[in-house]
């Protein structure tokens, strides 16, 4: 959707001018810049979910193999949600967001799930919150 919008807006200023400059050769100009930007904005904007959806699917895989399962979007919305939390000031330690996670998890995880959850979190979706792991395990 984004890329026709770039492509018409694009074409609309092709329109204006169609015979270029003095020479003529404006049109020729104007057509490869709108097919290249066009080219760019349609590649742009294809990949952007797909990179967003590999962070993801890194961590739920990330999270397999502590045990943890459940839907994908749900983990990936909660490691996110932690962030959030930490960086608002809600949860003021690791101990905090451990209990979060843990509240959170399917029931029958363990503590220590909850607090590699919250590691894996930490690594894959706000790696500048770490810090509070090391102060945990003073």
């Amino acid at each position: 959707m984004a890329a026709a919008s770039a492509s018409a807006a694009c074409a609309v200023a092709v329109a204006k001018n169609p015979g270029g400059g003095a020479n003529g050769s404006g049109g020729r100009h104007a057509m490869k810049w709108t097919v290249l930007g066009t080219a760019a904005v349609a590649t742009a904007v294809a990949f952007a979910p797909a990179a967003q959806a590999d962070v993801d699917t890194n961590f739920a895989d990330e999270l397999h193999t502590y045990g943890i399962y459940g839907q994908n979007d749900y983990n990936a919305w909660i490691g996110k949600i932690v962030c959030k939390r930490l960086r608002n000031g809600v949860d003021t330690d690791a101990k905090r967001s451990a209990q979060f996670v843990y509240t959170n998890l399917q029931t029958g995880s363990t503590t220590e799930q909850a607090w590699q959850f919250l590691g894996a979190a930490l690594r894959t979706y706000c790696p500048d919150q770490r810090p509070i792991l090391e102060q945990a395990a003073r």
